[in-house]
């Protein structure tokens, strides 16, 4: 099967995904409104989803699979099981641990991360009490990273990428079935997040069971001893450096939106929320696919082979990226209109959440960038300099918010959050060429005069599209709200693509074939 079609079926499912976590939260906002309550629901969410990236899907992730794939391409299954034994049984034992200390640290920990909510004792307290139910869902979300990562190395896709659906369905469920029923409804949420980490877990098991790579607990002393294990610590040291510095990134913004107007964290939320839809569709499904090929096109010394899949990687992200920003940019405000807009998400929610849309979407190109970039470091098994890219990133993006922050106050946190990326990314694509790691292969010139061409083609359309009406304003029932968007969005998507038909270039550039 083609890395293409790997990359479309993960997207397909990611594209799924990202629906029914806007139907989350589309329900989210139109049950619980923007408030304290819901400030400190996302401040206490993103304590354990902030250990989740760290330890499971950002640094075990960064050096699991390189060292997986060196296993599989060159050891026999049964030491590839071994190997998988060893690492997942340390992995649970130390997510216990951290669990165990999350729950206990709570008040610490919210302190640390939105200090803001300590002027409000009422949000404060419910943020603690929240960040006490929540957190042992970095155990079951680091097993869940384990089980992607063994599933996406034999490449099967589908289901790693279908998973994150069940976390939104069970949040769906929580708003409508629980809430209603319970004392305090944020805490509904609560629930459907540690159901949704068990079930994601849960419905990965029988794939395992079938391919016999079910991981069997050992003795997780005896497994850090090991010497594959240790290398997989090792690469994880500058790993985590290289995501703990992003994850800061976050921890100071959230904290800096803590002190800023009432709802400041929600909105950014929820413009989060928007700008990872692309960043899913596109910068999540290459890496994912990406990873395990350019690892094993390293590792059997094709250089052509690696030099060619970063250059399709980057060619899909101009190809696609640039559209999507643009897409964000002149529509986040009916985006979050249509989507969010109701009674308890006034008009004064749509306009502030739709500036910080604004904001990330200026980077966008540079947060999907990322995605393409930094896996070819790791294939190459060097975490460290993605790391000192990472640290001189997150100087940047400071800097960017004391300039941005009194201008455009939560919006600039978004602004500078993009600008920042995009430091990243360049400065990873110019370390790599340096290196003689990457070169542009052909095509480049025709992609760039024809994207350039359909997006100044894209931005008139929805210019046009627009010219006459505020999305707040309309008096219109949702349901024809929702088709206005739909013409739109759907009218500029063929027009883009039928744009970039006419310069010649079609969809069959874009293919590559996977590495065996």
């Amino acid at each position: 099967m083609s890395i293409f079609k790997n990359a479309v079926i993960i997207s397909g499912m990611t594209l799924l995904s990202r629906i029914t976590g806007l139907i989350r939260d589309i329900l989210i906002a139109r049950y619980f409104g923007v408030s304290g309550d819901t400030d400190a629901y996302y401040v206490a969410f993103r304590l354990p989803n902030l250990l989740r990236r760290l330890f499971a899907e950002g640094a075990f992730q960064q050096a699991f699979v390189p060292m997986l794939a060196d296993a599989k391409s060159t050891k026999s299954q049964l030491e590839a099981k071994n190997f998988i034994d060893k690492v997942a049984s340390l992995l649970a034992t130390v997510v216990l641990i951290v669990s165990i200390l999350g729950v206990v640290a709570a008040p610490i920990l919210v302190w640390i991360i939105a200090s803001g909510l300590a002027e409000e004792p009422a949000t404060f307290a419910t943020a603690t009490e929240l960040t006490r139910y929540m957190f042992p869902y970095i155990f079951f979300m680091s097993m869940v990273a384990l089980s992607s990562s063994i599933l996406n190395t034999w490449k099967h896709f589908a289901i790693p990428a279908a998973v994150p659906i069940l976390l939104n369905l069970s949040l769906i469920c929580a708003t409508l079935f629980i809430a209603p029923h319970v004392s305090r409804p944020i805490f509904a949420l609560a629930i459907g997040v540690m159901c949704g980490g068990f079930l994601q877990l849960f419905v990965q098991i029988p794939m395992l069971l079938k391919m016999g790579l079910m991981p069997r607990l050992v003795n997780p002393v005896a497994a850090s001893k090991d010497e594959s294990v240790r290398r997989v610590l090792k690469l994880m040291v500058p790993a985590l450096f290289a995501v703990g510095v992003a994850q800061i990134s976050i921890l100071i913004n959230t904290n800096i939106a803590s002190f800023l107007q009432e709802g400041s964290v929600t909105w950014l939320a929820y413009a989060d929320r928007l700008m990872e839809f692309p960043t899913a569709l596109l910068g999540v499904a290459l890496g994912t696919v990406l990873l395990p090929s350019l690892s094993a096109a390293f590792a059997k010394g094709l250089y052509d082979r690696y030099n060619a899949l970063l250059d399709w990687g980057l060619k899909l992200v101009v190809a696609f990226a640039i559209p999507a920003a643009l897409g964000l940019a002149f529509l986040g405000e009916g985006l979050v209109s249509v989507l969010f807009q109701s009674t308890r998400f006034n008009t004064n929610d749509v306009y502030q959440t739709s500036t910080a849309v604004l904001g990330y979407a200026c980077g966008l190109i540079g947060l999907i960038g990322i995605k393409i970039l930094a896996p070819g470091f790791y294939a190459q098994k060097d975490i460290k300099t993605p790391v000192k890219i990472a640290v001189a990133a997150l100087i940047v993006t400071q800097l960017f918010n004391v300039l941005n922050v009194p201008l455009f106050s939560h919006a600039g946190l978004a602004l500078s959050v993009g600008l920042g990326a995009c430091f990243n990314a360049c400065t990873l694509l110019i370390v790599l060429r340096r290196r003689g790691f990457y070169h542009p292969e052909g095509g480049w010139k025709k992609l760039f005069i024809s994207v350039f061409v359909a997006s100044l083609v894209l931005c008139a359309f929805l210019v046009i599209a627009q010219w006459n009406f505020e999305w707040t304003e309309l008096t219109c029932r949702w349901i024809y709200k929702v088709g206005l968007l739909l013409v739109i969005v759907i009218g500029a998507v063929l027009l883009y693509l039928a744009t970039l038909f006419l310069f010649g270039y079609r969809l069959s550039d874009l293919k590559a074939s996977e590495v065996d």
